[in-house]
């Protein structure tokens, strides 16, 4: 089993996948990270909790989904695991129900890596879990070990959490909210997998991300796409482009007014074409809704779980097909889906090209 190896200049860190899951036949995982599960005031997942219990209860464990939890899913860096379980008793037996069908996977992160010294913990943890597709295999893991900042200071950081920040109410300060540490996760994980022509599956950051993309660079290859199939199209098809378009013009002024750092306004991979094989679950804690990653022996999708009327106004601009949870508010929304065989093919191609020296340079 590959080896999963990240260096930087001070520090390195090694680990081998725990665990194998093989949904080669007919198989689907659900790949949700950063719940940050809390008590009390400043619990992260207050105001997503119920979205949440609805979403895994009666469509995933109904559906006969494999639950990967991604890390950060007790926030064990300022409550206590026993005042979580108290207060989160509802995912919990959740969780219960998909480990006795043996459908569970947890991995543990830096804001619940205590969990490792907790005899009594019901689950097996894993560092990483390795997904065996039948077409690519898919390495999930949390992404903090690509941080040279968590693997030296966690210990250090969830001090400062617990004792500082907790008492004032101040949600989490992590790398979602630093785009350098962010970046420098991101780089890692993707030459990691550039270099094993595999696909990374991470949390961490918050950050939602398909096939290497985030929203800022996918809105600007998406307006691209779309102004090719203009002159081809037609009738409504035509106005239908030209609505994508308006929105998704809006949409990335949006972004760059919130994101216009110098290091944001850079190519995260540098001028070569992006090879999709970085992806990203985001994380269950955003201000508008939930995202998650959906994996199958075909297709792999970023999702989002919304409230209506709450959700973020580009999904009822851009034409995406929007689903209902039965008897609930909440609202599923597939972002971006490829299938594997395609996303394959391209880090194939693209990746052997990244990979080999250039010749009379």
């Amino acid at each position: 089993m590959a080896e999963i190896t990240f260096f930087d200049d001070i520090t390195s860190h090694h680990f081998n996948p725990d665990a194998i899951l093989d949904i080669s036949g007919n198989g689907r995982a659900l790949v949700i990270s950063d719940f940050h599960m809390g008590t009390g005031r400043g619990d992260d997942l207050a105001n997503n909790g119920e979205m949440l219990i609805s979403l895994l209860e009666d469509y995933y464990l109904r559906g006969g989904w494999y639950l990967v939890l991604n890390g950060d899913i007790e926030e064990l860096q300022r409550y206590s695991l026993d005042s979580i379980r108290e207060r989160w008793f509802r995912l919990y037996r959740i969780f219960d129900h998909f480990a006795s069908r043996n459908r569970l996977y947890k991995i543990v992160g830096n804001h619940d890596e205590e969990l490792l010294l907790k005899k009594s913990y019901p689950y097996p943890l894993y560092s990483a879990v390795k997904i065996e597709t039948g077409v690519i295999p898919a390495f999930v893991y949390h992404g903090h070990q690509a941080s040279r900042f968590y693997l030296k200071y966690n210990k250090l950081a969830g001090v400062g959490l617990r004792y500082f920040l907790k008492p004032f109410g101040i949600r989490n300060i992590s790398s979602a909210r630093s785009p350098n540490r962010r970046f420098s996760v991101e780089k890692k994980a993707y030459a990691f997998s550039l270099e094993n022509h595999c696909l990374s599956i991470i949390g961490h950051t918050h950050r939602p991300l398909f096939e290497s993309l985030g929203r800022f660079d996918y809105i600007k290859f998406e307006i691209e796409r779309l102004c090719r199939d203009y002159p081809a199209s037609e009738g409504r098809d035509r106005q239908q482009i030209e609505r994508e378009v308006a929105a998704l013009i809006f949409d990335l002024g949006k972004l760059g007014r919130s994101e216009r750092r110098n290091v944001l306004r850079q190519s995260l991979y540098g001028d070569d074409l992006p090879v999709p094989c970085l992806f990203n679950s985001g994380s269950a804690i955003g201000k508008k809704g939930i995202n998650a990653i959906e994996l199958s022996n075909e297709q792999i999708a970023l999702v989002y779980w919304f409230a209506e009327g709450k959700g973020k106004r580009f999904i009822s601009r851009g034409g995406y097909q929007v689903e209902k949870l039965a008897a609930t508010p909440y609202r599923r929304a597939v972002l971006n889906q490829d299938r594997l065989d395609y996303v394959k093919a391209r880090i194939d191609l693209l990746g052997a090209q990244q990979t080999q020296p250039v010749q009379g340079c």
